[in-house]
């Protein structure tokens, strides 16, 4: 960082005053850094990897090959779209700040909830993966099994040690998700190598060949049911489109980022084509390692294992497995980042209850402490929860997966959606230094619309149907909630003259973390 200067800092710290609020989080990610924590929370060696069955059961070889590149130009027209709000309103928990300010109270707080229900669960997710890539790479040598006891003794041990390092400081999580950024990349061009090195031949052509093997033995632990071909193909975009998913943590690290109005959406939109390219290469070697495909959609969600046992000698794959156990472990991490300063940045315009203590930063580390136990205890409760039951016959954990890539890609689209009617407006006056043109933005904004129906419409499908009722009801809920009490407690974020009465407010905040 050494290019930047007292006057960047300044202009940094003044856009976070006019927005009306206090540098209280310490301002030292690299613009790297903030591509990178993005990065590392897409992780095409996590969702790309665990998620492999969605795939290979459904649609075959074309679902990676015609699949993987159209479910990453729709996460990649929602990052568009963000990162243009985001150089304009480079803040943490930048989304429910947009979501207010675009819009109004409502909005924000909609925006908010909708974000940080899918950030906690989403980090449960993440770490549920890990168990599961551990308990099938290593599971035999260290005892474990795939019990309830297990995967939640698992996921909370490597929970707190994620939420243990965030504690100790940006400067420690920034390291380790820059080194994390460089580790995807190896391990994946690694993979991809060993893939072709392994492969029988390269019959490129099997990426592009349609199949159906919904509702076949051992597919039918993906996707239960015979549907079409086509809906078959639908229902793989959810690989890509649940892989490519947590650019948002640049913008929820924004008052930690250097220069943020211009490396935020670059690290956003950087985030999204990188990821893409790299998985597209990694998968399309996989499927090419494939000894064959019929036997492949057997396999279930256990694809990736058997075919590495079929093609991959016991050394290499033991490497591979290790780096990708770390890249996965560091995805989790990043995601705690970013859960934590959601709630941060929530709780500070009084959104949650227990606001004060949420909001708080440690003056030792600049960390927003009790945030980041929050939100990842929940992820571990969530966890045990949703693990213990079962809806229809189906395990509530997957079903709430489904939801989660919905109310994260719904928080998305609020925001984005209201920027089509607000842009050019007093909401929002101008573009950002990051600026793509108010036309394209509209046209992206349209784009986002069509793209969260078309993402609605699939995550509902079976064995998911139960989605639908989920969602309905936490909107039914949240409306409740919202005109019984938050309608008249929640004030949003400060607009207006509020920003001024904020100035002392700031100085005292800056002042209590050492903020010079």
């Amino acid at each position: 960082m050494s290019d930047y200067t007292e006057l960047d800092k300044k202009q940094d710290v003044h856009i976070l005053h006019s927005m009306g609020y206090a540098q209280e989080l310490e301002r030292r990610m690299s613009s790297f850094s903030n591509f990178a924590i993005s990065f590392s929370i897409i992780c095409i060696l996590s969702g790309g990897i665990n998620s492999l069955g969605q795939a290979t059961a459904g649609a075959g070889g074309a679902a990676i090959g015609l699949g993987w590149p159209l479910g990453c130009l729709i996460s990649f027209i929602f990052a568009l779209g963000l990162a243009q709000i985001g150089s304009a309103y480079p803040t943490a928990g930048g989304l429910y700040h947009w979501g207010s300010i675009l819009g109004n109270r409502f909005t924000g707080w909609l925006s908010a909830w909708l974000n940080l229900l899918g950030l906690v669960t989403v980090l449960g997710a993440i770490n549920v993966g890990t168990f599961y890539f551990f308990f099938g790479a290593f599971g035999p040598q260290f005892g474990i099994e795939d019990t309830l006891l297990h995967r939640v003794v698992f996921v909370a041990i490597i929970t707190g040690l994620q939420a243990g390092i965030n504690h100790f400081g940006i400067g420690l999580t920034a390291k380790l998700t820059d080194f994390s950024g460089y580790l995807i990349f190896a391990t994946a061009i690694l993979l991809t190598i060993v893939c072709l090195v392994a492969a029988p031949s390269w019959d490129l052509a099997r990426l592009f060949t349609f199949a159906n093997y919904t509702g076949t033995e051992g597919a039918s632990l993906v996707w239960p049911g015979t549907v079409s071909t086509g809906m078959a193909f639908l229902l793989g975009l959810l690989l890509p489109i649940y892989t490519i998913t947590g650019y948002d943590a640049s913008a929820h690290t924004s008052e930690e980022t250097v220069k943020a109005a211009v490396s935020v959406p670059r690290g956003m939109v950087s985030s999204v084509i990188w990821s893409a390219l790299f998985g597209y290469l990694m998968l399309c070697a996989f499927v090419l390692m494939i000894p064959n495909m019929d036997d492949a959609a057997k396999q279930g969600w256990n694809v990736f294992f058997w075919a590495m046992d079929a093609q991959v000698s016991s050394s290499v794959k033991n490497i591979l497995y290790f780096l990708i156990f770390i890249s996965q472990f560091l995805c989790g991490l990043a995601t705690v980042t970013s859960v934590s300063r959601m709630i941060f940045a929530f709780s500070r315009d009084k959104g949650l209850p227990a606001s004060s203590m949420l909001s708080r930063v440690s003056p030792s580390f600049r960390t927003p402490v009790a945030a980041i136990w929050t939100g990842s205890i929940l992820s571990v409760l969530f966890v045990w929860f949703t693990s213990a039951i079962t809806i229809a016959g189906t395990p509530a954990y997957s079903i709430v997966v489904s939801c989660t890539v919905i109310f994260l890609f719904l928080s998305f689209a609020v925001p984005i959606a209201l920027g089509l009617v607000s842009i050019g407006t007093a909401k929002w006056p101008t573009m950002g230094p990051w600026n793509m043109g108010i036309g394209l933005y509209k046209v992206v904004a349209v784009l986002v619309i069509l793209s969260m129906a078309l993402i609605f419409y699939i995550g509902i499908q079976p064995p998911n149907d139960w989605a639908l009722e989920i969602t309905v009801g936490f909107l039914v809920v949240t409306a409740v909630v919202w005109f019984a009490f938050e309608n008249r407690r929640f004030k949003g974020p400060p607009i207006g003259d509020a920003i001024a009465r904020r100035q002392a407010e700031i100085a005292a905040a800056e002042a209590a973390v050492g903020e010079a």
